[in-house]
């Protein structure tokens, strides 16, 4: 059964569609990329998998072996949150929210879970340090360690590598393709870069005008492919 499975939706926002007619379903291991032009409503469809908006029609059903408190998202980060002034230990520990439910503290398996994840994106040296004063590619590293606290089975990402140099880009796509390929986590994400999703992505969807949803392989034997590549190509020749 799919993990997740959209059925006919259509997005919106005061009564006022973005996105029609739009049907995928993900699978457990997927690594589906969101890829369309600027205010195709990408962002609207990763708010309503999130439960942050709902659909104008349609629905969203979540097979029996995901909780809808069992997604980790790491969103794009606003100015705000990159000068928030929490430890990067503190900033981990909170993914962990949505397990301690009422509870008004964290319990040691959490706290052990918190630290499982520091050691995993090397982040460990860095616990006691303040957020802000990291760089942005140790901030994104901070942030899916956070995720990673709030599940194993499937991550959202909004534009993971906005902002960030090349090394960084490089080093964050490295830790989003290990955690999909070796730990079978499920990654959805939206991304601007139409050739990058096509390198790391197993599925695309490609929103806007028109809509696509079928694997990398499908995508770039399409005509949409063909278009949008060509058009990315010739404006960055």
């Amino acid at each position: 059964m799919a993990l997740l499975t959209c059925n006919d939706l259509t997005l919106g926002y005061d009564g006022h569609p973005v996105l029609s007619g739009l049907s995928f379903s993900v699978q457990t291991g997927d690594y589906l990329c969101v890829v369309g032009e600027n205010g195709s409503g990408k962002t609207t469809l990763m708010k309503t998998i999130l439960g942050l908006k709902k659909p104008l029609s349609g629905k969203i059903a979540f097979g029996e072996e995901l909780r809808h408190n069992e997604i980790g998202y790491l969103p794009q980060q606003t100015a705000a949150q990159k000068d928030f002034p929490a430890t990067v230990q503190e900033i981990v520990l909170s993914g962990c929210q949505a397990r301690a439910g009422r509870r008004p503290f964290y319990s040691r398996e959490e706290k052990m879970l918190a630290r499982k994840n520091l050691e995993e994106m090397d982040l460990v040296p860095l616990a006691k340090r303040c957020f802000r004063e990291l760089s942005g590619g140790q901030q994104q590293r901070v942030l899916l360690a956070r995720a990673l606290c709030a599940t194993r089975k499937l991550l959202v990402l909004d534009e993971p590598v906005a902002g960030l140099d090349p090394h960084a880009t490089a080093e964050m796509y490295a830790l989003i393709r290990r955690l999909n390929r070796e730990e079978g986590i499920t990654v959805i994400m939206i991304s601007h870069d139409l050739g990058v999703a096509v390198q790391e992505a197993s599925h695309i969807l490609h929103v806007g005008e028109r809509v696509f949803f079928g694997t990398k392989e499908e995508y770039l034997a399409s005509e949409m492919a063909g278009h949008f590549l060509s058009v990315k190509g010739g404006a960055s020749a």
